[in-house]
């Protein structure tokens, strides 16, 4: 049996949490008026309609006297870690997925800590005790059923869909709870007469093939209560990214290359504290008209140097011909390998050369910025007070 294990409303639970004051209002975390957009909602303003991805300037139409607060990623992620911490107790296949949940293998778990509810009660009591915030639990066979699942009875729920329940949930399951079905695939398939999980069965594989893609043998597979996908610890992380939606649409290079070098050093400080590196490096590029493109490059010689990361990814940038202004930028790195393993540097290449003569550089700005915080210490280039 599988867990996914979801946190209610976590960024805007953490500010409540965090200022009792709080409690019972309508709490909005998010970005700016003019751009961003809603990352979490407490339930008081969700009530109203405020929900997540939400333009921050229709939340405010929604709930004009909400209580509007920018994220503090530094403070979600201390209490995600011990979270986290709290489910590895559990089993060691846990495998977590964004800063607010997470999938649990409890197979092995069973003889020890006794029935799938009975684990999934003590969990969301150990969490409750222990950081005083509230989860919902799914529990499934199969990790897209128990996603579904945790979802049924929030906030603070527990739903669980026993294996000879699965065909029967299946067939009444309503396609847009699907994963990975979004507008324009509900779109296709509200054409097609599909209304639920269940009724894909009825259709060719070919035709679901012809209609979604590759997605179409996915969806089929999954009306048939199949998903091989595993749970995979945490530790196997497979990429690292960062982006940002800038705060007006631009095309000026200089200013884009200034958030690449920014994005450099946070995916480079991610990728020394998960003791790894990263062989290749995504650009990331959304339009004025939200098309977005991406473009990659695959080094010879895995790094988690911030030098590295920025050189790579300007250089990305510049091979990009910009034909209208740029709404969101970032990079992001992937087919990594841990640092501890012994790597073969090539002594003319200059990037194995850039590697070592870098790495004490983002040591020594990786420490002190643990003890006083990112702002601390900077390079000149980001410092816009350079020319006072």
């Amino acid at each position: 049996m599988i867990l996914h294990i979801d946190m209610d409303a976590f960024y805007a639970s953490v500010e409540q949490l965090d200022h009792p004051d709080l409690k019972g209002k309508c709490v909005i975390v998010g970005g700016s008026a003019k751009r961003g957009v809603v990352s979490a909602a407490s339930y008081e303003a969700r009530k109203l309609g405020v929900h997540s991805a939400m333009p921050i300037y229709q939340a405010k139409e929604k709930c004009p006297d909400g209580i509007f607060l920018t994220p503090r990623m530094a403070r979600y992620s201390e209490v995600s870690k011990q979270i986290m911490s709290h489910l590895e107790k559990y089993s060691p296949l846990v495998e977590q997925i964004s800063i607010d949940e997470a999938y649990m293998d409890i197979g092995g778990s069973g003889r020890l800590l006794g029935e799938p509810i009975d684990i999934a009660m003590d969990i969301k009591k150990t969490i409750k005790e222990s950081v005083h915030l509230t989860c919902s639990v799914g529990i499934a066979s199969t990790k897209f059923l128990a996603k579904i699942a945790s979802d049924m009875d929030k906030p603070d729920g527990l739903y669980m869909i026993p294996p000879g329940d699965t065909e029967s949930f299946i067939k009444t399951l309503p396609i847009q709870k699907v994963p990975g079905v979004g507008k324009k695939t509900l779109k296709k398939l509200d054409r097609m007469g599909i209304r639920t999980l269940g009724q894909v069965k009825d259709f060719p594989e070919k035709m679901l093939n012809k209609q979604l893609g590759k997605f179409g043998r996915r969806l089929a597979a999954l009306s048939a209560g199949i998903d091989q996908s595993p749970v995979i610890p945490s530790a196997a992380r497979s990429s690292v990214s960062s982006e940002t939606t800038l705060p007006s649409n631009t095309g000026d290079r200089h200013l884009l290359n200034e958030y690449l070098l920014m994005q450099s050093e946070d995916v480079g400080r991610q990728l020394r504290r998960l003791n790894t590196k990263a062989k290749t490096i995504t650009l990331k590029l959304k339009h004025s008209d939200f098309k977005q493109f991406t473009r990659s490059t695959t080094l010879a010689t895995p790094t988690h140097t911030t030098e590295i990361l920025y050189s790579e990814s300007r250089k990305l940038l510049e091979a990009y011909r910009i034909t209208s202004n740029i709404r969101l930028i970032g990079i992001g790195v992937s087919n990594l390998s841990a640092e501890a393993k012994p790597v073969q540097m090539d002594l003319f290449d200059d990037l194995s050369k850039k590697e070592g003569d870098w790495e004490k550089v983002d040591r020594a700005m990786d420490e002190v910025v643990k003890k006083f915080g990112k702002d601390a210490v900077k390079r000149a280039i980001l410092d816009k007070k350079r020319g006072k």
